[in-house]
């Protein structure tokens, strides 16, 4: 099962409490206070692994506490620390304070790590408090008490490319047949109710990894549809590839789901509209109004957009696909490194 978002509860470690303690000893005739400290309270960790790519395994685990540190004790015998929680997460999970909606950290590589909850100070003893002039303090601190919150955990995919498009315009089709995934093909609308991704091979040394996103269709940025429940798995992409059915067999125009789709884009999201986008029109096997294709390519040419056609069924034009889409992410990263370089100057 794909779960992109859950909420989870998290607890730091309350510290320990200092004592409150005297040396008792034969032979010793002052004593003095011995009271040890308190531990500290273990902290809560988030860590990303490129092991989960879902959020499955926090939906039915929402609390995660860290120990809580030891009482001091006497003889200044310090209470031990308490044990750190650590929470694992996927690569591409953005965390949200659950009540303030705030961002708190964004984990996009392997191996990172965020303390989101820090465990409360240990405790003083009465031997912290001895001076010159009190000698023989008969009180001791408590632990402080560790952070807890409720944190909002979204998952956005992380992939170089995203395929949009209205329900039934390809992208399953398409995905299986340039990459191993395999997801559910049918011939009716929101097939696809989950991600999916699929690594593509380009030659012996150069792969990239596709992200197809359930169909969309109008009013999608507002809750139409599927929603714009699965619209963030595309936010993290460098380019995006527009399906477009220009068979008849949809009953739809090609131009006005490209304009629908696009308008989502922009509603939903302004840099997203913005991105890097190539339009594809699909299932050209079963093309049976030439002017169908060529008011879309006409289209996609005033908006300077690359235009490709294709039939995944008859496998016409994905690998020029491929390839093109390829050297379009060669282009946008060397842009990309351009514009950082700049930035140093």
């Amino acid at each position: 099962m794909f779960i992109d978002r859950v909420k989870i509860r998290v607890t730091a470690g309350n510290g320990g409490n200092g004592v409150t303690a005297f040396r008792r000893e034969k032979f010793v005739e002052r004593g003095g206070p011995s009271g040890g400290n308190g531990g500290r309270g273990g902290d809560v960790w988030l860590e990303a692994s490129e092991g989960y790519n879902t959020l499955l395994h926090l939906r039915f685990n929402p609390e995660h506490k860290a120990g809580r540190g030891g009482h001091g004790e006497g003889s200044n015998r310090y209470g031990k620390d308490g044990e750190d929680k650590v929470v694992t997460v996927p690569v591409g999970t953005a965390v949200y304070d659950a009540e303030t909606n705030d961002l708190l950290c964004d984990f996009t590589k392997n191996g990172e790590r965020f303390k989101v909850a820090e465990g409360g100070r240990g405790g003083f003893g009465n031997s912290h408090f001895k001076s010159s002039t009190n000698q023989a303090p008969r009180y001791h601190q408590e632990g402080g008490e560790g952070d807890h919150l409720e944190l909002q955990l979204e998952l956005k995919l992380i992939a170089d490319v995203g395929l949009l498009g209205f329900p039934n315009a390809g992208k399953s089709t398409l995905i299986s047949v340039i990459s191993a995934a395999r997801p559910k093909i049918a011939d009716y609308p929101f097939t696809t109710l989950e991600p999916n991704l699929g690594v593509v091979s380009v030659d012996e040394y150069k792969t990239f990894v596709v992200a197809d996103i359930p169909g969309l269709i109008e009013g999608a940025s507002e809750g139409a549809g599927l929603g714009d429940r699965f619209l963030r798995h595309v936010e993290r992409t460098k380019l995006l590839l527009h399906l477009v059915d220009v068979s008849s067999i949809s009953g739809r125009d090609p131009v006005e789901d490209y304009l629908a789709i696009n308008r989502e884009l922009l509603n939903y999201d302004k840099d997203l509209a913005k991105r890097p986008q190539i339009v594809v029109a699909t299932k050209i096997d079963a093309l049976d109004d030439e002017d169908r294709l060529e008011t879309l390519r006409q289209k996609a040419a005033e908006d300077r957009r690359q235009f490709l056609e294709i039939s995944s069924v008859t496998r016409t034009g994905t690998k020029e696909l491929v390839f093109t889409v390829a050297r379009r992410l060669d282009e946008i990263t060397d842009t990309e490194l351009a514009s950082e370089e700049e930035d140093e100057d």
